[in-house]
């Protein structure tokens, strides 16, 4: 049997359902260690409008089944971004989207219009983890009119697909879920990392220099395929699970939650074929159940 992998998502035809997530890949570089053909897709490393220097060392700590980052978004700002790593992404075979964060929502606005229509940018994930300088600092994601306001800074500015990526941090994910979409999202990533902190009991202090990071590996898989459900069942546009997958099965049970397409980051760390070997784990498991494509795979979506 031949089996479709390919996925339509949030305004693009992939030609498998697994994509590199963002951050782990920076901007590009790591993708010749990767088997390109089982590559859907690419979201780049977070980047602000001008340069940003991140938190300093120690920046990443492991924790039981996964690890803590802190790299505080360091990037070379978007002028960098167009001149050195676009025209590299506009001779690949496959889209990158722009991970795009601000601190304003003027500043998501003015990031995406200088990046609208560059060769090699197929589009935007939005990161609403960020806080929000102008509401002292309180995070969009958390606020499902903070959240819109900043998707819909974003849609007037591109035609290009505009992602959400959702953060874990809320009560009620389908709330923002709905925020976004009514504001012109056209897909929604779930979820971004958790919070999480680690102690050095030698030192009797945290172990990341920012005190806290961002939770992510296998041990967050099962809260996010939770949220990647709920957030599925609150929106008719497309959701791209993202937590803790480590292997085809992983990614299996996003897809069979409800979820579109899947992102993979923390496992490359480990096993740079992660991706590779979860495509192809995907593929088998479609051909071993007489499924003809991804879209045939069942999902479990209840409606309330």
């Amino acid at each position: 049997m031949t089996v479709d992998m390919s996925v339509s998502v949030g305004g693009l035809r992939l030609r498998g359902p697994v994509l590199a997530a963002s951050g782990t890949f920076g901007y590009g570089t790591e993708v010749p260690l990767l088997e390109r053909r089982a590559l859907g897709g690419m979201v780049s490393k977070g980047i602000f409008l001008r340069p940003r220097a991140g938190t300093p060392p120690p920046r990443i700590v492991e924790t039981p089944s996964g690890m803590l980052n802190a790299i505080g978004l360091q990037g070379p700002g978007a002028d960098a971004l167009i001149r050195e790593y676009a025209p590299l992404w506009a001779s690949w075979d496959f889209p990158v989207l722009v991970n795009i964060n601000g601190e304003s929502v003027g500043e998501y606005g003015e990031l995406t219009s200088r990046l609208d229509g560059v060769p090699g940018v197929a589009g935007f994930e939005i990161n609403i983890s960020c806080p929000n300088v102008e509401q002292g600092g309180m995070y969009f994601g958390n606020d499902p009119h903070a959240a819109a306001a900043v998707t819909e800074a974003v849609r007037k500015r591109t035609r290009l697909p505009v992602w959400v990526k959702l953060t874990p941090m809320v009560s009620d994910i389908g709330v923002i879920a709905r925020a976004v979409e009514a504001a012109g999202a056209d897909a929604l990533c779930a979820v971004n990392t958790f919070v999480g902190m680690s102690i050095d009991l030698n030192a009797h202090q945290p172990r990341l220099s920012f005190r806290t990071g961002g939770l992510s590996g296998p041990a967050i898989r099962p809260l996010a395929v939770h949220l990647a459900h709920q957030a599925a069942r609150s929106v008719r546009i497309p959701v791209l699970g993202v937590g803790g997958i480590m292997r085809a099965e992983d990614a299996l049970e996003f897809l069979v939650a409800g979820c579109t397409a899947v992102q993979v980051g923390t496992a490359t760390f480990v096993n740079p074929r992660a991706i590779a070997d979860i495509h192809d784990g995907i593929k088998a498991h479609l051909e071993t159940h007489g499924f003809s494509s991804v879209a045939d795979l069942p999902r479990y979506l209840p409606r309330d």
